[in-house]
């Protein structure tokens, strides 16, 4: 019989696509195999599953925390995936995932479309992606995914709606385009209740940031922004709250374009300024308990969230407060006077000055002008000099810090430094005190009376010729004036700076600190002095005659 190789390859191909088809429909099916051999070095075991066959499972498929669940002689199910050169694939967790999908489906077969499940893309392909979530896979069409499709999406953590369930076989279907229609139509009606007049709802503090909390009222986040926390004004959120914590809210905005929703936690409080308002005036005095310190001033707390504020300046009368926590400390109560009450912005204002003795008044009881009193330099100025005094502030003046005309405070003076001064004149309407120092040491003027008395003659130099006289500068750094009435015989045009002059001492003033000379004087002096000379030659000349007669 001959041999038809047409016939023989035809047979063959056949065979082929018939063992080919008996391998497909064997794929995906459970079948209970044995492990005959682990090869640790090659992380692998291989597994009899019947005919012969051996399969080939990682060690990482049945090992848990590094050690083996199975060994050598071990049933174990495992489910056929394919064919690897005639070799059959294996998996062991595919059992594992199919009987969970099993669990799943009949646990949710019944109401499967309120299930939502949040699980990671495992896979994609042309018709969709496979997510993984407790050990069951599930299938999203791309059509459902709503997302751009990109390889970045493996390993995605994803929330998704279950939309159909194929027990036969063994599928579940997901959608997140479901999921984010539901979502956004039920928000829609969270929030719609929610601006209803009036509504207030409890909610779960997520997050805590530096501007606010974000709560969760119903499944619906929400921004209480730190104005709205509080009666008081803006506060830190973390120092009242944690986050979990259970707030009540009420909703006050909602901004469709931004899907912002607004919450305020104040607004479900009664408004204590309501109270404020009708109980307080300016003027009154209040127990407060100091709350915070600030560089520039003490937030104070009234009780029942109103919070009032005590600026530095209102401390004390001292006008050098250079830090509140010198004279205040957190959690001290006292008493102030209102001050300001703004109904519009809710601001208050106190004092504690006002409530304390005014230092100028303390002091005018006590101190009189002329008074030679110890003080303490507070500031500098190019003017002169502030010298404390019993807790009040005088000036000293450049002018009365000395006997030199070219001497200033702040050149002599330092800061801190203790003074000794006369109190030259007290202002009570302007609450301003005049010091004076140089009244304290001994004037050039008085150091002249010593050595120099009236109706005596002096020479000088001619200082400034004025309208209504001379200024002459004499020894010691001491100035007289010469008026123009006593300048004769002189005349005054013939006269100018620097020239020296003889005139004679008419007044030393040292309470005025005034010395006036006259040339006229010193004229008449002279010649009185020549007149006495005269007339004690002539009566020597008489007497000598007469004595002659009578010899």
């Amino acid at each position: 019989m001959a041999f038809d190789n047409e016939s023989f390859e035809e047979e063959e191909n056949f065979a082929e696509m018939f063992a080919a088809s008996e391998k497909k429909q064997e794929t995906n099916r459970i079948v209970e195999g044995e492990i005959v051999e682990i090869q640790a070095d090659e992380n692998r075991a291989l597994v009899g599953v019947g005919d012969k066959l051996e399969g080939i499972i990682s060690l990482d498929e049945i090992s848990e925390d590094g050690e083996l669940k199975f060994n050598v002689g071990d049933k174990i199910k495992v489910m056929v995936t394919g064919y690897y050169n005639e070799r059959p694939k294996i998996s062991y967790k595919k059992v594992l995932e199919q009987q969970k999908t099993i669990e799943f489906i009949d646990a949710h077969k019944e109401d499967f479309e309120d299930t939502i499940i949040e699980g990671v893309i495992t896979k994609k392909n042309r018709g969709g992606y496979v997510i993984e979530a407790n050990a069951v896979s599930f299938f999203m069409p791309r059509s459902l995914a709503a997302f751009k499709d990109s390889d970045e999406v493996i390993g995605r953590k994803v929330k998704a709606q279950v939309v159909k369930i194929d027990a036969e076989q063994n599928s579940i279907v997901v959608s997140r385009r479901k999921l984010f229609n539901e979502e956004r139509k039920r928000k829609k009606e969270i929030i719609d209740k929610l601006m209803e007049d009036d509504t207030i709802v409890e909610g779960t503090i997520k997050k805590i940031t530096s501007y606010g909390m974000f709560v969760d009222v119903g499944g619906v986040d929400g921004l209480v922004h730190y104005n709205e926390i509080s009666y008081k004004g803006p506060v830190n959120p973390s120092k009242l709250y944690n986050e979990g914590d259970i707030v009540t809210v009420k909703a006050i905005s909602y901004d469709k374009d931004k899907r912002h929703l607004s919450l305020s936690i104040k607004a479900v409080q009664p408004d204590p300024w309501a109270e404020v308002e009708s109980e307080l005036d300016e003027g009154d005095t209040i127990t407060i308990t100091v709350s915070n310190i600030e560089a520039y001033g003490v937030f104070v707390d009234l009780g029942n969230d109103i919070e009032g504020f005590l600026h530095i300046s209102e401390i004390s009368w001292d006008k050098n407060v250079k830090n509140p926590n010198d004279y205040l400390s957190v959690g001290e109560e006292l008493d102030v006077e209102v001050i300001e009450i703004n109904s519009k912005t809710h601001k208050l204002r106190v004092s504690l000055k006002r409530l304390l003795p005014k230092p100028f008044d303390e002091f005018i009881k006590n101190y009189n002008e002329g008074d030679i009193v110890t003080g303490t330099i507070t500031s500098l100025t190019d003017f002169g000099a502030f010298v404390r005094i019993a807790g009040v502030e005088g000036l000293l003046h450049n002018q009365d810090i000395s006997w030199e005309k070219n001497d200033k405070c702040k050149d002599i003076l330092k800061s801190g430094e203790e003074i000794e001064v006369k109190i030259a004149k007290i202002n009570s309407e302007d609450q301003k005190i005049s010091l004076n120092r140089k009244t304290l040491l001994e004037s050039p003027i008085d150091k002249f009376s010593k050595t120099h008395k009236v109706n005596t003659a002096i020479t000088g130099t001619i200082r400034d010729i004025k309208d209504f006289g001379v200024f002459i500068s004499l020894e010691g750094g001491v100035d007289a004036l010469i008026r123009d009435e006593d300048l004769s015989p002189l005349e005054k045009d013939d006269l100018e700076t620097g020239q020296e002059i003889e005139a004679a001492i008419a007044v030393i003033d040292t309470r005025r600190d005034r010395i006036r000379l006259s040339v006229k004087k010193l004229d008449y002096i002279k010649n009185q002095a020549v007149l006495k000379e005269i007339n004690d030659d002539e009566s020597h000349s008489l007497g000598d005659l007469i004595k002659d007669k009578f010899k």
